[in-house]
């Protein structure tokens, strides 16, 4: 873990809700000058703590309404076969978000797609992968909230 201060939190907090500030615009948020400011985000983005800046897009927008989470069990739990479906989960666009999990389930994916045509397509990319016990799918009927921003509140930063 990196040795971060309140700035350091400003700074991060201020990427997280406009990547695309310039670094003025970012230097005189947080109280800094241009030069000190962006010594502090190379040092972040050096530590791996900014891993990226990027755009985020609007799916709906886009035509990709529907999101689908999947739930897979499966009888295999050995390393050849996670590495080899960890490379066939990597290699489907729609699947965005992959987790292995504790419990009954394991392995998570969220999936973006424009419909249940195109989630079948997917899904039938997905049981092509490797060998599945249980695939079961759960359509996301509203999102009642979507952030990318992390809980800054609960990280401790020097005073």
């Amino acid at each position: 873990m990196v040795d971060l201060d309140r700035i350091d939190a400003r700074i991060l907090a201020k990427l997280q809700s406009e990547a695309g500030v310039t670094m003025a615009e970012l230097a005189d948020a947080v109280g800094l000058s241009s030069n000190a400011c962006w010594r502090r985000v190379k040092s972040l983005e050096e530590a791996g703590i900014i891993k990226h800046r990027v755009a985020l897009l609007d799916a709906g927008k886009l035509g990709l309404g529907a999101t689908v989470f999947v739930s897979i069990r499966t009888s295999q739990h050995n390393e050849e076969w996670l590495a080899g479906f960890a490379k066939g989960v990597s290699s489907i666009p729609e699947i965005v978000e992959c987790y292995r999990m504790s419990g009954d389930v394991d392995y998570l994916l969220k999936i973006i797609v424009a419909d249940i045509a195109h989630y079948d397509r997917v899904y039938r990319k997905l049981i092509r992968v490797t060998n599945l016990l249980d695939v079961s799918s759960s359509f996301a009927m509203e999102q009642l909230k979507y952030t990318t921003a992390l809980p800054l509140s609960e990280v401790a930063f020097k005073a």
